[in-house]
This record gives structure tokens, C-alpha cells and sequence, in this order.
């Protein structure tokens, strides 16, 4: 039974960091793609990053840029989101999900992505 487990999310003030964790289980972690996905109040849930089973970073949404980091390690089977320079609109229910089968073109798709976890709030006051 595949399971991920996400941690990490709580209310933080604009300007502050978090650093989500995603635990797997039930899966054999190195050989899938893992991604961030987020979805606000009202609104439809997006991409936020992905990265590939070898740790390349194969999507990062132009909105995280420069501020939010995917990363994985293989022998703890995590992958994490640092998240620095939060803003108000970073607020939301925070979703880790892995991929057997990601590919150029496809790295933000969210349908390729197979597990998900139950998700963590993250809320940003401004």
C-alpha cells in the first residue's frame, strides 16, 4: 500500500519560511518522479514543482521561482519543498504526489501523477 505523508505546513508571516516533508512508502522511491501541488481557497489546484526520480528539477511554477526548492533524498525515500519569502498568496492546502512515468513536456501535468498525499495547510498572513 502506497502511502505519503506530508509534514511541515503551519501559519507563518509573510516573509517567513517553511520546509514541507513528503515521507513514501509502499513504492520503490528511485524510480519515481515526485512533485509539490497546491491549491488555494476557491481555486483549482496547481503545480508547484516537480522533480524527476534522479533529483533533476523538472518543473518549478513561475510563481515560486527564485523562492521554493524541490529536493529529494533517495535514502530517506523524502522529497521536501523549501519554501522561502512566503507571500500572502502562497496560501493553501499543500500536496505531495509521485510519478511512475514523467516525461519532457509532461513535468507539471498533474493526471501523469499517480499517489497523493493527504496534504498540509500552509497559511501566510500578510
Amino acid at each position: 500500500q502506497v502511502q505519503l505523508v506530508e509534514s511541515g505546513g503551519g501559519l507563518v508571516q509573510a516573509g517567513g519560511s517553511l520546509r514541507l516533508s513528503c515521507a513514501a512508502s509502499g513504492l520503490t522511491f528511485n524510480v519515481y518522479a515526485m512533485g509539490w501541488f497546491r491549491q488555494a481557497p476557491g481555486k483549482e489546484r496547481q503545480t508547484v514543482a516537480t522533480v524527476t526520480w534522479n533529483g533533476g528539477i523538472a518543473f518549478s511554477a513561475d510563481s515560486v521561482k527564485g523562492r521554493f526548492t524541490i529536493s529529494r533524498d533517495t535514502a530517506k525515500n523524502a522529497v521536501y519543498l523549501q519554501m522561502n519569502s512566503l507571500r500572502h498568496e502562497d496560501t493553501g492546502v499543500y500536496y505531495c504526489a509521485a510519478a511512475s512515468q514523467l516525461y519532457a513536456g509532461t513535468y507539471s501535468r498533474e493526471s501523469k501523477f499517480d499517489y497523493w498525499g493527504q496534504g498540509t495547510q500552509v497559511t501566510v498572513s500578510s
